[in-house]
C-alpha cells in the first residue's frame, strides 16, 4: 500500500528547519511513551571510520495498528503555528501531536522504516511502513502474514545515518539525559527506563539536589509524600514544574513552579504522591469557594496546606543556590569596573547588591552595561547619603521581600557608613 501523507515538500521543511540530530532522535524515544511504552532502547554500531551504520529505537508499546495508518501518517497540518512543536501542558502524555515527529529522521538519515506489532481481534499481527528522505511525503506500507515480535511494540529502522559515535557519546546521550530525566524520575516507582546498547541510560551527573520521602501530614486521613530534584542542566522545554500523582504512582496534572523562570538558572522538579489527587479537580483556582466533588480542589485546605510547604521548600532549598551565585555575580561586576575603587563602604554596597540579587535575581537579567552602572550608582548614592532609611520602601515597590529578607535589608542598611 503506498500513500501520499496531507502534506507538502515545502510543508515538511517548515517542520524540520526547527530541528537537530538530538531532538529529532528524541522524537522516536517519545513516540514509544506515548505509545505507553515503559522501555524505549536505542541501539547502534559504527563502522571503522566511526560513523554509525546500523541505528534503531525499539519500544514495547501498543504499536501501531494497520488499519489506523490512514490516521497515523497522514494527517499533516501546513500552518506555521500549527507545525512547532506542541507539548501538552498539564500532562506529560500524549507529548507531541501533529505527526510531525515521525519525519525528523530527515534531520540524520536518509530512510526510516517502522516494523511494529499490534493487537487486533485478540491476535498479534505485524506491520511494516517505509519512507524515504527522497519523497517524505509518502510512504509504503505493507501487513505481514505472521507477527515480528512476541509481544505488542514498534522498532524504527534508520539506513544511511550521517551521525558519528562520537557526535553520539558527546552531545545526543548528554541532551537525551536532560530531555527525558525528569520524566524517568517521574515513572520510576512505575520502571520507566530508556536502553543505550543495552545500558541504563543514567542521569544521576545531572542532579546537584535530591530529597525522597519528605512527607506531609494534613490530618490522619490525607497525607503528601513528597520528592525533590534540582538539576544541573536546563530541561529544555519541561522546565521547572510540579507532578502531582495518585497512589498507584500515576501522573495526574503538572503545573509551572513558582520559581520557574525566575533567571537565575534554579532548574527543578517536585513530585507530589497522594491518594487525595484521585478525583481531583485540577481546573478550578486556589481562589474558587464552589462546593466540589469531594471537595477535592485547590480551594481545599488540604491542598493549599501542600501548596504553601511546597513553595516554602523550594525557597529554602534556592536561598543557597542564590547566595553561591551572587558571589559569581558580584565578582562579575569587579570584573566589568562596576564597583567603586578606594572608597570606604565598597564593602557594604557588594553586601547590599548580594542581598538583592538573593531575593530577586531577575533584576539584574538582561541589563546593558549603561543601565548595570545607572543601578551601581544610584544604590551607591543612597548608601552614602542620610536617606538611606528611605531604601527598604523603595525595595519593597519592586521586590517580593518576606520578612526574613527584610530583616537583612534592614541589617545592611542600619550600619553607619
Amino acid at each position: 500500500m503506498a500513500n501520499n501523507v496531507n502534506i507538502t515538500s515545502n510543508g515538511i521543511q517548515k517542520v524540520l528547519k526547527n530541528y537537530n540530530e538530538k531532538q529529532a532522535l528524541a522524537e522516536y524515544i517519545w513516540n514509544g511513551f506515548d505509545a505507553k511504552a515503559n522501555k524505549v532502547e536505542i541501539t547502534y554500531s559504527a563502522n571503522a571510520l566511526g560513523f554509525i551504520d546500523h541505528l534503531e529505537v525499539i519500544d514495547n508499546g501498543y504499536g501501531i495498528n494497520y488499519k489506523s495508518l490512514k490516521v497515523k501518517f497522514d494527517p499533516f497540518y501546513e500552518s506555521e503555528k500549527a507545525l512547532q512543536i506542541a507539548v501538552n501542558k498539564n500532562r506529560s502524555v500524549m507529548h507531541g501531536k501533529n505527526g510531525v515527529g515521525r519525519l525528523t529522521f530527515f534531520k540524520f538519515a536518509d530512510d526510516a522504516e517502522w516494523q511494529t506489532t499490534f493487537e487486533q481481534s485478540g491476535m498479534l499481527k505485524s506491520a511494516k511502513i517505509q519512507i524515504g528522505v527522497a519523497a517524505l511525503n509518502n510512504y509504503k506500507a505493507s501487513l505481514l502474514d505472521r507477527a515480528l515480535m512476541k509481544t505488542t511494540g514498534t522498532k524504527v529502522l534508520f539506513s544511511n545515518v550521517r551521525i558519528s559515535e562520537d557526535v553520539l557519546v558527546r552531545e545526543i546521550i548528554p541532551y537525551l539525559k536532560s530531555e527525558f530525566c525528569w520524566f524517568l524520575e517521574l515513572n520510576k516507582g512505575r520502571g520507566y527506563t530508556i536502553l543505550i546498547n543495552g545500558e541504563r541510560l543514567s542521569y544521576t551527573d545531572n542532579i546537584l539536589d535530591y530529597e525522597d520521602n519528605i512527607v506531609l501530614r494534613y490530618n490522619e486521613r490525607t497525607t503528601f509524600k513528597l520528592k525533590f530534584v534540582q538539576w544541573k542542566e536546563s530541561l529544555h522545554r519541561e522546565l521547572s514544574k510540579a507532578y502531582f500523582i495518585n497512589e498507584k504512582g500515576e501522573e495526574q496534572h503538572k503545573e509551572y513552579t513558582t520559581l520557574n523562570k525566575k533567571a537565575d538558572e534554579y532548574f527543578h522538579s517536585v513530585y507530589v504522591e497522594s491518594e487525595f489527587f484521585t478525583d481531583f479537580d485540577f481546573m478550578g483556582s486556589e481562589f474558587d469557594t464552589q462546593i466540589r466533588l469531594y471537595n477535592r480542589s485547590k480551594s481545599s485546605p488540604e491542598y493549599k496546606f501542600m501548596n504553601k510547604q511546597v513553595n516554602e521548600l523550594l525557597r529554602a532549598r534556592r536561598k543557597p543556590f542564590l547566595k553561591e551565585h551572587s558571589y559569581k555575580f558580584i565578582e562579575k561586576y569587579k570584573e566589568d569596573g562596576l564597583l567603586p575603587e578606594g572608597r570606604k563602604g565598597k564593602n557594604e554596597l557588594s553586601t547590599l547588591l548580594r542581598a538583592i540579587y538573593e531575593i530577586q535575581p531577575k533584576l539584574f537579567n538582561n541589563l546593558s552595561l549603561d543601565q548595570k552602572k545607572t543601578v551601581v550608582t544610584l544604590l551607591d548614592a543612597v548608601l552614602i547619603s542620610n536617606q538611606r532609611n528611605l531604601m527598604p520602601s523603595i525595595l519593597e515597590g519592586i521586590l517580593d521581600l518576606e520578612e526574613e529578607d527584610r530583616a537583612e535589608l534592614a541589617a545592611i542598611l542600619s550600619k553607619k557608613s
